[in-house]
């Protein structure tokens, strides 16, 4: 029997939906994580208030998307639409893809080049810092009493909702918080270490994009990539060929503030030195009847000063930056809802690769993206864990794994989770 406070949802789904002033952390404190951060509507609202529009620098788009004046792309801040711009200056614009009249959100092309923006409801017109140039009939019709915009009405006081904008190595961040710490300070040093290796003095020649909606609570694909403990167990691709397993040089790294993190890992010369037979066991992913039809695409081509072969970095709150092997890209996590999310994915190398670094980037991008090799059994347990939570009446999960720690720590340790949600729990006052 479902309790008073259960609300039942299609496909036989609840949500056990409580007053806010009964949000309370489990008496476990880091080690439990209570289901309700992942279903309820009450604390998505709050997250979308006081992380995506508080003080946080969210990823919106990389310059190489919008090289020249004029060129646009339509992205997100949280939820919101937003629009980045080029200006004729050559600086970066971020504004609402909102119209100060009504609302309508006017920006309906993925990306473009234009010399204005004109809202398809009431032709409001606007340039490309988001001020409002023109409105039609705003003195009204001659001769018509009581028409028109009233006298004092004044362009300047009704342009786009503008952003905060700081472009870092060719990314570009947003936030509506207007007194933010620089980017590189956000990021903190060893975040920015790795960040610097794939963006820092390098001109980036975009490849293409993914898209999809994974039926996962947001935070989870935060979650996903700061646990190291997944990756040798779930992924069959990973493990057979070595990309990582338990037992070669990998390290979860984690800022001071728990906020972002970079999962790393050095690729064995030979993988059958590292994965014994009691290795093995403990991997069930690992299959020996595995065989790649053409190993070209496990090849590495050493481009980077750096120690590891593969970084997962996440920088809170709304951005991965992939750089396995060979194959770089940038994952964009767009909320929808308590028990959904967008996820945008932007390809790319670099422009002074050679037309066979390129068409060696593309074949490994097949690893990653909605249906790669490594990217589909993600989408799957996250998809299975929100499930999990959605429709059980158990109310957490259990995060012991490495002990008490919180942040930086080893391949068998959920330290980095520990640390996001010490930072969460902060930012929400929970």
């Amino acid at each position: 029997m479902f309790s008073n406070d259960t609300v039942i949802h299609p496909l036989g789904s609840t949500s056990k939906e409580r007053e806010p002033a009964s949000y309370q952390w489990p008496a476990e404190g880091l080690a439990a994580i209570p289901d309700w951060i992942y279903t309820s509507e009450w604390i998505y609202d709050r997250e979308m208030a006081r992380i995506f529009h508080g003080k946080t620098w969210n990823f919106v788009a990389l310059e190489a998307e919008v090289p020249h004046a004029g060129d646009f792309k339509r992205s997100y801040v949280g939820p919101t639409p937003v629009v980045v711009v080029r200006d004729e200056a050559g600086g970066v614009q971020v504004f609402e893809n909102r119209c100060a009249h009504r609302g309508v959100e006017f920006c309906r092309h993925a990306r473009g080049n234009t010399t204005e923006f004109v809202c398809p409801y009431h032709q409001w017109t606007y340039d490309l810092h988001g001020d409002l140039q023109g409105i039609p009939f705003k003195r009204g019709i001659k001769g018509e009493a009581d028409s028109g915009m009233p006298a004092d009405f004044n362009n300047k006081q009704h342009g786009l909702r503008k952003l905060n904008v700081e472009c870092l190595h060719g990314v570009v961040f947003a936030s509506f918080a207007e007194a933010m710490e620089p980017v590189a300070q956000y990021l903190g040093e060893e975040v920015l270490k790795d960040f610097a290796v794939v963006f820092k003095d390098r001109k980036l020649k975009i490849l293409g994009y993914y898209r999809n909606e994974l039926p996962g609570n947001w935070k989870l694909y935060q979650e996903n990539l700061k646990d190291p403990y997944h990756a040798t167990l779930l992924h069959s691709f990973l493990v057979t060929f070595g990309l990582m397993v338990a037992g070669s040089k990998t390290s979860m790294i984690a800022d001071p503030t728990g906020r972002h993190g970079t999962m790393a890992s050095r690729r064995p010369d030979d993988v059958s030195k590292v994965v014994d037979s009691n290795t093995a066991k403990e991997m069930r992913a690992y299959r020996t009847d595995l065989k790649l039809a053409d190993t070209r695409f496990l090849e590495f081509i050493p481009e980077f000063n750096s120690p590891w072969t593969v970084t997962m970095q996440t920088i809170w709150p709304n951005m991965i930056v992939q750089r396995e092997l060979n194959t770089l890209g940038v994952r964009q996590i767009v909320p929808n809802g308590p028990n959904s999310q967008i996820m945008i994915w932007t390809m790319f190398g670099y422009d002074t690769d050679t037309p066979e670094m390129t068409r060696h980037r593309l074949r490994q991008g097949n690893l990653m993206g909605p249906s790669g090799f490594l990217g589909l059994e993600d989408n799957e347990a996250i998809k299975f864990l929100q499930e999990g939570v959605r429709r059980s009446p158990s109310d957490r999960g259990v995060l012991k794994l490495g002990g008490k720690s919180e942040g930086t720590g080893g391949i068998i340790s959920e330290s980095a989770i520990r640390a996001m949600y010490r930072s969460y729990r902060e930012v929400m006052e929970l």
